[in-house]
């Protein structure tokens, strides 16, 4: 008897799982205002130098650059009682005196005066938060395989609900991003588990579907943000609204089960047991679940259990040479998304379009491009929709290059696309991923696949820079990137229809069956091939 059928007799697909799905997705409401929250918080309004506090009265006189805009962070050398110069000639000099910001917009940006030389602190701020999401990944990721599942999730809702509010009263710049680093790490923790503890209690035929589901309360999340941000435009109020929830989500997860493979891997079949009995209680199945016994699980599945005898680690994922290409293709896979979606959906500033709207929109997309993506999931294959997903995103990017400046809605129509396409690939990842690794590591394999994506969105706010030299630079590489990943996703295994693996055999059994399929394919075809014999005699009809 497998897990598998063990589930069914307990209640597969009952009260207990939608419970169960609905506690995991909540939180995930949340997740994007945190992800996405420096888009209004530190939005850089209109700004210009600040007058001398001896300046003489009269208006205030502007140096213009060679657009003919006034310049943001020059003004001309004030000298005391002599006459105002005009708005092309005079000496120049840095805004000594600060800068006056335009409307009543409260950021990070006009609290910390984040604007000219000081400007790439702005984007350094939101790579330190994704650099928490790196390093939370394979922390966590480790740290679920030898805790469990449910411990690091509850102390990752609490490690968000504490920096989060402790970011709202930040003194300084410097403990804004160490709290918002930790932001990022607790982050990494609730979706490692999130992902876990969702395929790991529903049936095979449903995994794309309920991964999905939670995918979509993210997308929900993007609709919430731009409404929270329109009610709340304290940036310090905005921050403190989004990290509160998390203190409720903590208390929530104590109703959140421990994942039953965990469980009987770590020798604890005796509880794995008892939350099984619960859930097939709680699904209207008691009398089934009174019907198992610690001996029948024990015996039937004994090779599990023996599997908690041996430790495995992030060693065995290059060891191993079917889990080596894994990593190394998920790897790219994982970071090309990141790479690529952060460049879009932290770039809406550029765009020249209303924030508000455009952050609706960006939400919106997702809706279409997830349903797509479930169905191509389920008909055509995990393989073959992440590839796809990520071919046309890299196409959507580098087609920005092209598209004028002054054509904002094109621009914006294509970058939407290209979002939607990238989101695709998250919501393809994440249950890929934990369908390739087997039991014994998912949860390590899992952290180390999705720390590259925290590596992309990392590095790609940083990479704007580059465009300072040559405005393409950075959508050819964005866009470059996302091609290379669609390309490694092609060398994966596919997962369709198959339970999930339990040991790194099972992951090598598939390799070898796939081998040997193509194989015989390869002799059909050149059997196919052969020609008959000139005067030979074909077939003996008898």
């Amino acid at each position: 008897m497998t897990f598998s059928e063990i589930l069914e007799r307990v209640g597969s697909m009952g009260p207990f799982q939608y419970l169960h799905l609905t506690l995991l997705a909540l939180p995930i409401l949340g997740m994007a205002n945190h992800n996405l929250l420096q888009i209004f918080t530190a939005t850089t309004p209109a700004h210009y130098c600040r007058p001398p506090p001896n300046a003489s009265a009269g208006p205030w006189v502007l140096p213009r650059g060679p657009n003919g805009k006034p310049e943001k962070c020059l003004r001309f050398v004030h000298l005391p009682n002599a006459s105002l110069p005009n708005e092309t000639h005079g000496t120049t000099e840095p805004c000594l005196d600060g800068w006056v910001y335009n409307g009543t917009m409260d950021t990070i940006v006009t609290e910390w005066d984040l604007v000219c030389s000081s400007g790439k602190l702005k984007e350094l701020a939101q790579s330190i938060f994704m650099a928490g999401i790196l390093v939370g990944g394979p922390v966590f990721g480790e740290l679920a395989d030898r805790f469990g599942r449910k411990p690091i999730l509850t102390c990752s809702y609490l490690l968000l609900a504490a920096s989060g509010s402790g970011a709202a009263f930040s003194p300084t710049l410097l403990v804004y991003m160490l709290l918002r680093f930790l932001c990022g790490c607790s982050i990494s923790g609730i979706t490692l588990s999130t992902v876990i503890l969702n395929v790991e209690w529903v049936p095979t035929w449903i995994r794309a579907i309920s991964s999905t589901t939670i995918g979509y309360f993210y997308t929900f999340g993007q609709f919430l943000l731009p409404g929270l941000a329109y009610a709340v435009p304290k940036w310090r109020w905005l921050q403190l609204t989004t990290s509160v929830p998390y203190f409720i989500f903590t208390l929530s997860s104590w109703w959140t089960p421990e994942s039953i493979r965990w469980l009987v891997l770590n020798g604890k079949s005796s509880k794995a047991l008892k939350t099984l009995q619960r859930v097939a209680t709680f699904n209207g199945m008691k009398e089934e679940g009174e019907k198992l016994s610690l001996e029948e699980m024990k015996r039937n599945l004994q090779k599990d259990i023996s599997l908690a005898k041996v430790k495995y680690g992030l060693a065995d994922l290059i060891r191993v040479p079917i889990l080596r290409r894994v990593t190394f293709c998920l790897s790219i896979a994982w970071f090309s998304t990141g790479f690529a979606y952060y460049s879009l959906a932290m770039g809406v500033e550029e765009f020249g379009v209303n924030i508000y709207i455009l952050q609706i929109i960006f939400g919106g997309v997702d809706i279409p491009a997830k349903f797509i993506s479930i169905l191509s999931m389920s008909y055509l294959g995990r393989r073959i929709t992440l590839s796809v997903v990520l071919l046309l995103a890299g196409g959507a990017i580098f087609s920005l290059i092209f598209v004028p400046l002054d054509m904002q809605i094109a621009r914006t129509a294509v970058a939407v696309f290209g979002k939607g396409c990238l989101s695709s690939s998250f919501s393809c990842l994440f249950l890929y991923t934990s369908e390739l690794y087997p039991t014994v590591i998912r949860q390590t394999g899992l952290g180390i696949s999705n720390l590259w994506a925290r590596v992309g969105s990392m590095i790609a706010p940083l990479v704007k820079i580059t465009g300072e030299v040559q405005p393409f630079i950075p959508n050819a590489i964005y866009g470059t990137t996302s091609l290379l990943g669609g390309i490694a996703a092609f060398f994966l295994l596919e997962t369709l229809n198959r339970p999930l693996p339990e040991t790194i055999e099972d992951v090598e059994s598939w390799a070898r069956q796939g081998k040997d399929t193509k194989q015989e394919s390869e002799a059909e075809k050149a059997a196919q091939r052969i020609p008959l014999k000139p005067g030979g005699s074909g077939p003996d009809p008898s």
